[in-house]
């Protein structure tokens, strides 16, 4: 068995160090350490090696659980891993997150259910939400920039000879190119030549 540290700061000016020496100090032989990434990605470069580092009957070492991940699904993602590749958890701040024993697991798994529960229930409350909207006429998502008049504009630029680049149509209606792209692609009287 061994115990492997895992420290994580969000940006690359602060330091790791106070997390370093403490991960050592309560027996990390091993300490990865991600600088500047974002906790919302899984997979940073310290924390994928740290993956291939742990073996079955490790110990993973944190101070914190929230620095394995930034959103309740990459952390229960997390946690599932590591439960699948036979490693316990240990916290050094969150005492009940310790399953190295059989009282630690059992408060784990507790915790892990009502985690789980609040992200199904966020999923199931935007998709109600959602689907409510559709049935009020509403539609998620912010206004679109080219109001068919606009699209119209770019359309007659397009079919001008020489046609208009997307550069120019995008500057003349102050939009961006992938805009106008976009607002000719998915308009259903587009001309032959508007996506050329």
């Amino acid at each position: 068995m061994t115990v492997v540290g895992y420290a994580r700061v969000s940006k690359r000016e602060q330091n790791s160090q106070a997390q370093e020496a403490e991960l050592k100090a309560a027996g990390a032989e091993r300490v990865f350490i991600d600088h500047g990434d974002s906790s919302r990605v899984k997979d940073r470069p310290q924390w994928v090696a740290c993956m291939d580092y742990l073996r079955f009957g490790d110990v993973l070492l944190v101070r914190r659980l929230d620095r394995l991940g930034g959103t309740e699904r990459i952390l229960i993602e997390t946690l599932h891993e590591l439960e699948d590749k036979g490693v316990d958890i240990k916290s050094l701040t969150e005492p009940v997150i310790d399953t190295t024993s059989p009282m630690g697991r059992a408060l784990f798994g507790i915790v892990a259910v009502f985690a789980q529960l609040r992200v199904d229930t966020i999923r199931e409350n935007t998709r109600l939400g959602l689907e409510y909207a559709r049935a009020q006429g509403r539609v998620g998502g912010r206004p679109t920039v080219m109001t068919p008049e606009r699209v119209e504009v770019a359309r007659q630029m397009r079919e001008q000879t020489p046609p208009a680049t997307w550069d120019t149509i995008a500057k003349t209606l102050r939009v961006g190119s992938a805009t106008v792209r976009r607002a000719l692609a998915s308009s259903p009287d587009r001309g032959p030549g508007s996506l050329r």
